[in-house]
C-alpha cells in the first residue's frame, strides 16, 4: 500500500494528537489521584497531631500538679526548718 506525503503527515498528526491527549487525561488522572491521596494523609496527620496535643496538654497539667504538691511540701518543710532554727538559735 502506497501512501502519499500529505496521508503520511496526516497519519504522524493523528498519532501525535492521540498520544499528547493520552499523556494529558494520564496527568489529569494521576494529580486528581495524588491529591486525594494527599488530602487522606493530611488528615490522618490532623488527627495524630490533636491526639497527641490532648497528650501533651494531659501531660502538662499532671506535671503541674506534681509541682504544686511539691511547692506545698516545700512550704511546710521551710516552714519547720524556720521553727527548728528559731528554737535553736533562741533557746
Amino acid at each position: 500500500m502506497d501512501m502519499t506525503e500529505p496521508q503520511v503527515w496526516t497519519l504522524i498528526g493523528v498519532f501525535a494528537a492521540i498520544m499528547l491527549g493520552g499523556m494529558t487525561l494520564m496527568t489529569t488522572l494521576l494529580t486528581k489521584a495524588i491529591g486525594g491521596r494527599l488530602a487522606a494523609l493530611e488528615g490522618t496527620f490532623d488527627g495524630k497531631f490533636e491526639a497527641m496535643d490532648g497528650r501533651i496538654t494531659g501531660l502538662r497539667n499532671e506535671m503541674n500538679a506534681r509541682f504544686d504538691a511539691m511547692d506545698v511540701k516545700v512550704s511546710a518543710l521551710d516552714k519547720g526548718v524556720a521553727a527548728l532554727a528559731e528554737r535553736f538559735w533562741r533557746s
